[in-house]
């Protein structure tokens, strides 16, 4: 296996707000090694949903490198990150990001639109993986006739439709309560034992904890504290 399969080095990602620069992310340096759940763990502010989003390359660092298989993500053509997203990488979000004028099954498909699956395919892919995650009786219900626990099973079943290499979680259960909570960190748990790499940021340090088995916590940009077995300053 390889330890360093995604890896950061002395990622940084500043903003400029009027005179003042915010450092999102400061210097920070760790390793995903493939079949790892990593959770980056912080309350508001502290610079996790930046590094996923750096992560999954939907952003780019002020300074510093993202790895991926040793090579740097930011020489990624526009192309070549396209790719990446839509074939290597799965998002999953806090708000479920689903499209409220679309069935369940529409809005897996939607995940295929943009990985060359033939349009013959899609819907029965989509619908085999509703029935994998329990919701084969909800395919054709819209969002609003969904549950907040069911929408975000709709929404993790659009990230692995497509067989992603890494599931990027951002807050996966800051919108449920307690029940669909320990639901869904089950089902992401059972989803790494499976083989599936996932990078979970977290404000929930209990889940966490249950979960992963390896942590970041960070403040302000930094990291303050990690059981990761990881490189460089924490």
């Amino acid at each position: 296996m390889n330890d360093n399969w995604i890896k950061t080095i002395d990622l940084c990602r500043y903003y400029r707000r009027g005179t003042y620069e915010v450092r999102a992310v400061d210097r920070v340096s760790f390793s995903i090694a493939r079949g790892d759940f990593l959770a980056v763990v912080g309350s508001s502010g502290s610079g996790k949903s930046t590094i996923l989003n750096l992560l999954a390359g939907l952003d780019s660092p002020t300074s510093g490198r993202i790895e991926l298989e040793g090579n740097a993500l930011d020489s990624f053509s526009r192309r070549e990150l396209a790719a990446y997203r839509a074939h290597r990488v799965g998002m999953v979000f806090q708000s479920f990001n689903l499209l409220s004028h679309l069935t369940a099954v529409e809005n897996v498909e939607r995940a295929l639109f943009f990985n060359n699956t033939p349009r013959r395919k899609r819907r029965d892919m989509a619908l085999e993986m509703l029935e994998k995650l329990g919701l084969a009786d909800r395919a054709d219900h819209h969002p609003a006739d969904l549950s907040g626990g069911e929408q975000q099973r709709v929404a993790i079943a659009r990230a692995l439709v497509k067989n992603p290499e890494v599931l990027f979680a951002d807050e996966p259960t800051g919108n449920l309560d307690r029940d669909n909570t320990l639901q869904i960190a089950g089902l992401m748990s059972d989803l790494n034992r499976r083989g599936l790499t996932v990078v979970m940021v977290t404000h929930d340090l209990h889940m966490a904890e249950s979960s992963a088995h390896k942590i970041i916590r960070m403040q302000y940009g930094r990291i303050i504290d990690r059981d990761d077995d990881g490189e460089g300053e924490a």
